[in-house]
């Protein structure tokens, strides 16, 4: 059973080794997202009033209907919906030609890692089954006799960072289905007047919380969010003129973007990221070896007869 079961896990490694090495890829270069939005927040820097001026400034027809904010670009995105929009330096308050290179290159980079940037979800769908499959199938096979050999770091890798290895793809799982283990939050309360004018939300929300950790505002589901990051996790605020209401978690998203604990969230993704790619690296190899090894043999015998 154990030879059948080493036969799945390497075909299966084979099978999908080029889409997890771009998932592996491009997760590893978001892992570090998080800490760099952190780490680039300047407490009290952004205030109501300025986000205001900025508006008004570079929407005068009131249209804006978002807005998303870029700690390590010190940059403000004002626009009519998603994608888009008048990028704005907040120091300045002169509007820039786009996204900075490195705002580019993580946009990318996300889309990259989602949908491949040719729309394949299934794909990436498909992939992290893949390596959740890998997962089981390396479990089954049993405890290893670590060696100080290239297959015995590959078998102690996968054992010792088990949980992290397990948690990447099953989150990322979770998320492409759905699954939040929140408690649905209460439905948004009709006839309450006007909608909430983006402005308005902003005065609001900046009553209790620093402005300067936005991530983005903006109308969904009938109701108007925030995403802010205090303590080093992304909190999600439903905005109303009573108040800003913190929304239930969505761990599966949290623990998967590494932004629950700042650095430290961030630097776990680095470690799952790096574990993983050099298990499929590493398992590639062995297979690779063994191939070239046999082949010699067969030619060695050929030799000789």
């Amino acid at each position: 059973m154990k030879a059948w079961l080493l036969k799945f896990h390497r075909w299966t490694a084979l099978l999908f080794a080029l889409p997890l090495v771009v998932l592996l890829a491009t997760g590893l270069i978001l892992s570090f997202e998080p800490w760099l939005v952190d780490r680039a927040i300047e407490p009290g820097t952004l205030s109501p009033a300025r986000i205001e001026a900025l508006v008004k400034q570079h929407d005068p027809g009131g249209r804006v209907r978002t807005l998303g904010y870029r700690s390590y670009d010190k940059a403000l995105t004002i626009s009519a919906g998603r994608g888009g929009g008048t990028v704005v330096d907040v120091g300045s308050g002169q509007a820039l030609s786009g996204p900075s290179a490195l705002a580019n290159t993580l946009v990318t980079v996300r889309r990259l890692h989602e949908t491949l940037l040719i729309n394949a979800g299934w794909i990436v769908i498909g992939a992290t089954g893949a390596m959740l499959m890998l997962i089981v199938l390396g479990v089954l096979m049993g405890l290893p006799l670590v060696a100080n050999t290239l297959s015995g770091w590959h078998k102690a890798i996968a054992w010792f960072l088990l949980p992290l290895i397990v948690l990447s793809p099953l989150t990322g799982m979770f998320m492409a289905t759905g699954i939040t283990f929140a408690s649905r939050p209460p439905a948004a309360a009709a006839g309450q007047g006007a909608p909430m004018a983006l402005t308005e939300a902003v005065q609001v929300l900046g009553k209790d919380h620093d402005l300067s950790a936005l991530v983005w505002l903006r109308p969904q589901g009938g109701r108007m969010l925030a995403r802010v990051v205090e303590g080093g996790e992304y909190v999600v605020y439903a905005v109303t003129r009573e108040g800003a209401t913190v929304m239930p978690r969505n761990w599966p998203r949290l623990w998967h973007e590494g932004n629950f604990a700042g650095v430290w969230s961030a630097l776990m993704n680095v470690v799952a990221s790096l574990a993983m790619i050099t298990l499929l690296v590493t398992g590639v190899w062995i297979w690779t070896r063994r191939q070239i090894r046999r082949r010699a043999r067969h030619l060695s015998k050929a030799e000789l007869a």
